[in-house]
């Protein structure tokens, strides 16, 4: 069972919050969910740009790997980046590559060359740079939207986690990344947390996503979770509070663990 809302405070008419009883709710809810984008673009555009992030979400996705979805998404649209990647070989156990693959696109007709991960034998600096140009050739062929508001590309769906320091991607609170506000991707060399070297997408690529869902289960980031939904709000802002889409839908998925302190 779903509880839905706008979210209170100044977020109220950008954010969405849709909370279930348990995460096996929440993995229901959100095949259903994608499976739905995934057909409204693909008939639109002829294509579904679909973004990754590492952590508990590819576990949570793991219904659109099993019937009905398995067979009724038409995987042949799909064109999967990630929302940030650590720079590792992509058999490394630390790689979001590895991660998707291993728990969701192993088991997903996707066509191979629609999955776009990081080149593993550059530099941070140059992974960075490579991963841009493999988007900005995307959108000239017309794979790979642009937001006409912002000058960013537009992604159809982010689905995101977060971490309990309130990050997500690779951009961490009071680094100086959040407010990169011209490349698409950009490095990272100093993660808090390890390991250090990542790649990620910049907040403008975020904020001008048509959809985002914001997954959260369990109680690991209740704390956060308060704090990100509260109407009350202390500076600085965590990164996942400062994700206003500029035109888009940003939607929680949320199981009672994670709302337990709201």
């Amino acid at each position: 069972m779903a509880t839905d809302g706008a979210v209170p405070g100044p977020a109220a008419s950008k954010w969405n919050r849709l909370t279930f009883d348990t995460e096996e709710d929440v993995a229901v809810s959100l095949a259903k969910y994608t499976a739905e984008l995934s057909a409204k673009f693909a008939a639109e555009r002829g294509a579904f740009t679909a973004v990754l992030s590492g952590g508990t979400l590819i576990e949570t996705l793991r219904k659109l790997a099993e019937p009905p979805y398995l067979e009724t998404v038409d995987w042949s649209k799909w064109h999967v980046f990630w929302v940030d990647e650590r720079v590792v070989p992509k058999d490394h156990v630390d790689s979001n590559y590895k991660l998707a693959v291993d728990g969701l696109l192993s088991k997903v007709p996707i066509p191979t060359g629609q999955v776009y991960a990081i080149n593993d034998t550059l530099s941070a600096e140059g992974a960075a740079a490579d991963y841009e140009t493999v988007l900005k050739k995307l959108v000239k062929d017309g794979v790979l939207a642009m937001s006409t508001e912002t000058g960013f590309p537009r992604f159809d769906l982010m689905l995101l986690g977060m971490g309990p320091d309130g990050h997500l991607a690779s951009l961490f609170p009071g680094h100086p990344l959040l407010n990169e506000n011209k490349k698409w991707v950009t490095h990272i060399m100093d993660s808090p947390k390890p390991p250090p070297q990542r790649i990620t997408f910049t907040f403008p690529v975020i904020k001008s996503s048509a959809y985002v869902a914001m997954v959260v289960t369990g109680p690991g980031e209740a704390g956060t979770v308060k704090r990100a939904l509260s109407d009350e709000k202390t500076s600085p802002l965590l990164p996942v509070e400062m994700t206003i889409l500029q035109d888009g839908e940003f939607t929680w998925f949320t199981d009672k663990q994670a709302v337990s302190m709201l």
